[in-house]
């Protein structure tokens, strides 16, 4: 109705169609970029001319040096310039491909390598990367990079600068600074080649084993693949146990020589029973075996107790059980009697047949269908002249394991007394014989 309130005339058609045209628009208006925000310019001279002037400032006081390192940090980008940083505080400068200073930059004379070579100063240094990397953890990854880069360098290097490069990381390997995992730039072959590898790892692990001890390493060496690996510091002509024990041991890390032959044995070990489990499966003749054995012996010094203890691996592994307890006995009896004469060739000694013995208890224990298997495994090993009576009477009375002891022992408990009985029979026989 004209004239009444809140009733509007439509509005003319041209200014619905305006409105319906504007729509929002980017104007292309630049703002200009603030000083901050624009992309700082890659410009190492004057990061090291920085940290050059820094150093020599504070001088040969580590204390210092850390100090300055630390604040440093707040003013410098460290994470771009990381490898320029590391290589003014080892170096004095930065290094040029194949370890070399590079010319046209100031240097420093305030850094590891013109530092004194003796422990007590590699200990300050190797504190001075820890606080540093501890402060600006980012650093780490790239600290391990260097010190790969650096090991990569050593040919470029002087006898003095490999020395202290070799001790401090080796401290550093000790402190948990850095990963075991750094050692495979020594695997370049022509630091092989030339023995650069081999003498840096004399002075590294006489370094790293006066701060822990062999366990210690070994551990390290082991999370990262590195224990078995050792041999490579060699060239492949002389990468022989002899070889490296020789050598590690006349450079008085006889530790290192007897972890390395160790190791190695354990691999040989691998090896050998993995080779006797291929020749179960495919049911070579017994004779065959014992023969590769005895030849496996001689050639690993491998001990009769240790090598019965891989046959009996190698026996029980080379089956498929049976998942029924009241099955599995019978079938263990079976597989058994037909390896017997293999068990048999390996057990020449009291000892031997005591770690049987033992392997078996171990054996039976660890896999639960077997805990009722036990007496009757031993009862056939003795009826097929495996097992003397002596050696089970020894591990009846005292040699036991704590394994199931109680279960085991009750069940060897008559075969025992008839042993015992038949003993004192046979020596009433010969006594009236006399």
């Amino acid at each position: 109705m004209p004239g009444c309130l809140g009733s509007q005339p439509p509005p003319p058609k041209s200014f619905m169609s305006n409105q319906r045209q504007q729509k929002p628009t980017l104007t292309g208006q630049r703002f200009k970029t603030r000083k901050r925000d624009e992309k700082e310019r890659f410009d190492p001279s004057q990061f090291q001319e920085s940290i050059v002037q820094g150093l020599n400032q504070t001088g040969t006081d580590l204390e210092a040096v850390a100090k300055f390192l630390d604040a440093s940090g707040a003013k410098l980008d460290y994470r771009r310039y990381a490898e320029i940083l590391f290589d003014i505080l080892v170096a004095g400068g930065m290094l040029a491909p194949g370890g070399t200073l590079s010319d046209d930059v100031t240097c420093t004379e305030f850094c590891l390598f013109k530092a004194q070579e003796d422990m007590e100063t590699m200990q300050a240094y190797a504190q001075v990367f820890n606080k540093l990397i501890r402060r600006y953890k980012y650093l780490e990854k790239g600290f391990e990079e260097e010190i790969k880069k650096l090991l990569l360098f050593l040919k470029g290097f002087t006898e003095s600068e490999r020395n202290k490069l070799a001790m401090l990381t080796g401290i550093l390997l000790a402190n948990g600074n850095l990963s075991a995992s750094i050692l495979s730039s020594l695997f370049n072959e022509n630091l092989v080649k030339e023995g650069v590898s081999a003498c840096f790892a004399v002075k590294l692990f006489k370094s790293w084993l006066s701060e822990k001890d062999i366990n210690s390493v070994a551990a390290s060496l082991r999370k990262v693949g590195m224990d078995n690996r050792l041999m490579e510091l060699f060239p492949a002509n002389k990468r022989s146990c002899e070889h490296f024990s020789k050598y590690f041991t006349d450079a008085g890390l006889k530790e290192l020589s007897d972890f390395a032959r160790n190791q190695q044995s354990i691999g040989a070990r691998k090896e050998l029973q993995k080779e006797l489990q291929d020749q179960m499966s495919r049911g070579d003749p017994l004779k065959d075996i014992i023969v590769y054995v005895r030849e496996e012996i001689k050639k690993n010094n491998i001990s009769e107790q240790t090598m019965i203890g891989l046959i009996w691996s190698s026996v029980m592994s080379s089956v498929e059980w049976n998942k029924k307890e009241e099955l599995v006995t019978e079938q263990a009896i079976k597989h058994l009697k037909q390896y017997s004469p293999l068990l048999k060739a390996f057990t020449s000694q009291g000892l031997s047949e005591l770690t049987l013995l033992l392997k078996i208890q171990e054996y039976c224990y660890d896999n639960i269908h077997f805990m009722k298997a036990f007496q009757k495994i031993v009862v056939l090993l003795y009826k097929a002249d495996v097992l003397s009576e002596e050696a089970i009477l020894k591990w009846y009375n005292e040699a036991h394991q704590a394994k199931g002891k109680s279960v085991f022992l009750e069940q060897m408990k008559k075969f025992v007394e008839w042993l015992k009985n038949a003993e004192e029979e046979s020596e009433s026989e010969e006594e009236e014989a006399d």
